[in-house]
């Protein structure tokens, strides 16, 4: 006696695609403008300047455009008198150090700003278009103008020094540190975030914007039950918002890094542009590339060990 099964076979649905393929496609639709932008117009660029670095090569600029002239090959030429370049090493050192004390008082200054801005008080939209300013004034045209007015050339007051050099001194912050036993070298770096105080404030209102937003997608009603709870506000802070804007913190993280690294007040910078426009181009070219990957390991490094600890919060 046998007995029949029946047996039902899973057809894959041919419905319409899911929430999540929709928004992914609508996604690579409004990236699609920088894509093709990128492969048609920054890759061809960036080969050549790869090409360039183990070439000599000198750019011209006529009627016509840019023109190439005395294209030799040279090899490894360049990146090893840039390695044997001191003054390079010694410029690399001094970005590197001052990126890590910039980058983190950046992103602990806008952090600070944007939780004071996220509370209510009267004239909340006032104050973030103040501290938004310095962010429009920090480009093309009104940058120079903003330096040469506040860190530019100075008013000398007859000693010989300009009255903008600096608004506090190593001598003035010993004998406030005198008597608590703090290294001459951290209290350099001190004096040399409050004399910068003004670029740390100008460069940091995107970084100030985008933590509000984080903190403004909290939900209230998790506020509302520490506070039921007997959360303190110092406990509200390091364990809810904290951990719910620590996304935020990577991707302010990366973008100072790279913003500083790029800048053009960078010590670095200054240097492979004067190399490009005194000495040789490809070897400012090879500097750059060097530079670069330098960049590259540094932000790779930040995301990995900082990714570690950031929370997502699951909205199924």
């Amino acid at each position: 006696m046998t007995t029949s099964q029946n047996v039902k076979l899973k057809l894959p649905k041919l419905g319409r695609p899911s929430l999540a393929e929709r928004k992914a496609r609508k996604g690579w639709l409004f990236v699609l403008p920088f894509v093709l932008g990128f492969i048609l117009v920054y890759l061809p660029i960036i080969i050549d300047s790869i090409c360039f670095s183990f070439m000599t090569v000198e750019i011209k600029l006529d009627s016509q455009g840019y023109s190439y002239t005395e294209v030799v090959s040279r090899g490894f030429t360049f990146y090893r008198e840039m390695f044997a370049d001191k003054d390079f090493t010694e410029e690399l050192g001094k970005g590197i150090g001052q990126l890590l004390w910039e980058v983190p008082a950046i992103v602990i200054f806008a952090l600070f700003v944007a939780v004071i801005l996220n509370q209510k008080m009267m004239g909340r939209a006032v104050f973030r278009a103040i501290f938004f300013v310095p962010v429009i004034l920090s480009t093309g045209l009104l940058e120079s103008l903003t330096q040469t007015s506040v860190a530019g050339e100075g008013v000398d007051d007859g000693s010989g020094e300009s009255a903008t050099d600096g608004l506090v001194s190593a001598m003035d912050l010993q004998g406030l540190f005198g008597m608590m036993a703090i290294g001459g070298d951290l209290v350099e770096k001190i004096v040399d975030l409050v004399n910068h105080v003004y670029d740390i404030i100008t460069f940091s209102g995107v970084q100030m914007l985008i933590f509000l937003a984080g903190l403004q997608s909290i939900s209230p009603a998790i506020y509302e039950a520490a506070r039921i709870d007997g959360a303190s506000s110092w406990e509200t802070f390091w364990k809810i918002t904290f951990p719910m804007i620590s996304p935020m913190i990577l991707v302010n993280g990366i973008y100072t890094i790279i913003d500083s690294f790029t800048r053009n007040n960078n010590v670095v910078m200054k240097f492979i542009e004067d190399v490009y426009n005194n000495e040789s181009q490809s070897l400012a070219t090879a500097e750059y590339w060097v530079y670069f990957m330098i960049i590259f390991a540094i932000v790779g490094a930040f995301a990995g060990i900082v990714s570690a600890y950031v929370f997502y919060q699951r909205r199924d």
